[in-house]
């Protein structure tokens, strides 16, 4: 197209849009005014001059009955109104010097009668007008409307929004956070202060499946009291916001939101080496009507840490050249000479449509279980996307959850990718009695075998995936059963346990002649509270034992792991465990100490031929020496002992800002050192300002 088409082409559209607005400016024959019950008969142009007469009459004319000086009646106004749907006269706004003036106008406009309203082309709508009275002018002489200029003409069905956003309500925040969908983050520190609540007799609670939700754990437990106990009642709003509140906190009607920053700062020592971590993040938290809750944190982390722990994190690097796996957090790189950068984001949309459902989607972590410790699924390994949907009616609640996890290890990559498995488990716990508490888990583990992707059989909320994974074939998943019991002694005395069953054949058990078939974990523990009418002394005690190649796969994609972590306990598999630990509270101040022993079994560096004890969910049982005579701690067995002490103060109960201080002491004593295992023996010392939205787990 030529310069001189494209001229007249421009021209012709100018010209078009010139008429369009002036015939926007025109009476449209199409358009009925507002009428007045003297307004009801002639043209549409007619009934315009009838409606703005009789408009400036009635205003006129209640006007002059109201009790207003010389100098208010001469300030002169502006307004803005509608009639609408209904009829009705509605005053937007109002412009004018005099308070006295305004409010004479709402009172006049409020006595209008309900007119006929506007139409278009037969359907009724919204009109929207100015009036205008001159300052100055008096009310006496000549007609109060000076002007009536109407707003909508062709727009007649855009609904008056002009002072919308004057209208948005900021209220106080109220907490709303405590009786929200929300998650609890999980921390064990945090969690201790409302177990004893949750596990009185009586309650109707179900505490093994965590994260709670605000909601579900202030039916028990009154945080906004808790809250409020620990209060500075700080004056100043800086002093509030540092002591007792989020740092931005917005609530409404229908919405509420909390931003806080926060951050994981620590400095150590373990021997000649100087350890620190560097963490900042930015938590959000929110609510959208009565029913749908959110939260998202984004955390930016550098650290270097004790040497066994640096070594683990080593050793479980993922193919690819980064140099490390931070446990529990994610795939690190490098940062400096010595150092890792390993940075994350978890978050969650929680919906919950009614009493009975609750729905979430999101990237975080589970747990399942009473202790410290869980056989069936732990918060050990890097978060994960997932969907859950939570069931609670009656004395059960039915917990359904599928995950995407991935296996990073070199022999598993295929095409430069990390291989990608899928999780499926439910879970259902049932209230037998008011002491008495029995969980039923079960969980299937597949791969992308055959691009089958995400195998839509086990959507089915309530199917038995033994019997689907038994019908997809002997290699195509991995099924795993388990059992939770707790029972209330007392009020301050609980005792709680797990079983579970990746393999199990019976005749090989009763025979006790060490089949590798007897993949099989159990737990027993029991928790003090108040312990010896100490208020907020908690104790618990706790032992744990799986049996050697639980938890792996001969299929070795389909072990129980992501991202080179377990997805149940911290040790792994084939090991015996002991652990005790005091939790104590005052105020704000608190503090906690662990003692763990444990035997473990280790595997040895490589053999040839290689054999496989069971001391790794990532081993393949295909390679293990003979079917008989498999003992817990086979391998190259260790002593394991962790003693870890640890004090600290609470800033900010809202953000959960904590200052602390601890000590950790660990020994592994491997019956043979080699490449892959050495004796270790460290104390490591850290101080440490942090926000505690997730548990660090050192105990390895």
């Amino acid at each position: 197209m030529g310069y001189k088409n494209l001229k007249q082409l421009v021209c012709v559209l100018c010209g078009l849009a010139m008429t369009q607005a002036w015939a926007q400016h025109t009476d449209d024959p199409l358009l009925i005014y507002p009428q007045f019950a003297a307004c009801t008969q002639g043209l549409p142009v007619e009934i315009k001059i009838c409606f703005h007469e009789q408009l400036d009459v009635q205003v006129k004319n209640g006007l002059a009955i109201t009790d207003l000086s010389d100098e208010d009646r001469g300030s002169g106004a502006q307004l803005l109104f509608e009639v609408d749907r209904q009829g009705q006269f509605r005053v937007l706004f109002i412009d004018t010097v005099s308070e006295a003036l305004r409010e004479a106008l709402k009172a006049v406009f409020s006595q209008l009668p309900v007119v006929i309203p506007a139409a278009y082309n037969g359907t009724t709508i919204y009109k929207q007008f100015t009036l205008t009275l001159a300052a100055q002018a008096g009310l006496e002489n000549g007609p109060v409307s000076k002007e009536i200029k109407d707003l909508t003409q062709m727009s007649d069905f855009v609904k008056p929004t002009t002072q919308e956003y004057d209208q948005i309500v900021q209220d106080s925040f109220k907490n709303e956070v405590y009786r929200s969908g929300v998650l609890i983050p999980l921390s064990h520190m945090r969690y201790d202060a409302f177990d004893a609540a949750m596990n009185r007799m009586g309650n109707n609670s179900h505490t093994a499946q965590k994260p709670y939700r605000f909601q579900e754990v202030n039916k028990y437990y009154d945080l906004d009291a808790a809250k409020q106990a620990m209060s500075k009642n700080k004056s100043t709003g800086l002093g509030r916001k540092w002591w007792d509140e989020h740092m931005v906190a917005f609530s409404s009607d229908d919405y509420w939101f909390t931003l806080d920053p926060g951050v994981d700062l620590q400095t150590g020592r373990d021997g000649d080496l100087a350890t620190y971590n560097n963490t900042r993040l930015v938590h959000l938290q929110g609510g959208i009507g009565s029913g749908l809750s959110l939260s998202a944190v984004v955390y930016e982390s550098q650290g270097r840490f004790a040497d066994y722990y640096n070594q683990y994190a080593v050793s479980i690097r993922p193919d690819g050249g980064n140099p490390a796996i931070i446990p529990g957090m994610g795939i690190a790189k490098e940062f400096r000479t010595d150092s890792y950068d390993y940075p994350i984001a978890t978050g969650y949309l929680s919906y919950t449509p009614s009493q009975f459902f609750n729905i979430q989607l999101g990237h975080g972590k589970q747990f399942i279980g009473d202790g410290y410790r869980s056989l069936l699924l732990s918060d050990n390994a890097s978060p994960y996307p997932y969907l859950q949907l939570n069931t609670t009616v009656w004395k059960l609640k039915y917990t359904n959850t599928w995950m995407s996890l991935r296996d990073v290890r070199p022999e598993v990559t295929q095409d430069g990718s990390f291989r990608t498995k899928y999780m499926a488990n439910h879970y259902l716990s049932y209230n037998v009695s008011k002491r008495l508490n029995l969980g039923f888990f079960e969980t299937v583990i597949w791969e992308n075998d055959n691009d089958r992707g995400f195998d839509l059989n086990y959507l089915n909320p309530i199917v038995f995936y033994r019997a689907i994974e038994f019908s997809t074939g002997s290699r195509g998943g991995n099924a795993l059963l388990g059992l939770t019991y707790k029972y209330k002694w007392s009020d301050r005395l609980n005792i709680y346990g797990q079983l579970l069953v990746d393999e199990f054949s019976s005749s090989d058990v009763l025979a006790k002649n060490g089949s590798y078939k007897n993949k099989t974990a159990y737990q027993i523990g029991a928790k003090y509270y108040d312990a010896f009418g100490v208020a907020d002394l908690n104790l618990q005690a706790e032992y744990n034992r799986v049996r050697p190649f639980t938890y792996s796969h001969n299929t070795v994609v389909l072990n129980y792991g992501h991202n080179n972590q377990s997805m149940a306990h911290t040790l792994g598999t084939n090991f015996s465990e002991f652990l005790a630990i005091a939790r104590y509270r005052k105020g704000r101040f608190y503090a906690m100490g662990k003692w763990i022993i444990a035997t473990r079994g280790l595997e040895f560096e490589a053999t040839d031929p290689l054999v496989f004890n069971g001391g790794s969910i990532y081993g393949s049982e295909d390679f293990r020496d003979g079917d008989l005579n498999h003992e817990l701690g086979q391998g190259n067995t260790a002593d394991f002992s962790h003693i870890e002490v640890t004090a600290g103060y609470l800033i900010n109960p809202a953000s959960q800002l904590k200052v602390y201080a601890s000590v950790l002491r660990r020994q592994l004593t491997p019956q043979i050192e080699d490449a892959l295992t050495q004796k270790q023996t460290t104390t490591w010392i850290n101080l440490g300002i942090r926000t505690d939205i997730f548990n660090w787990y050192r105990d390895f």
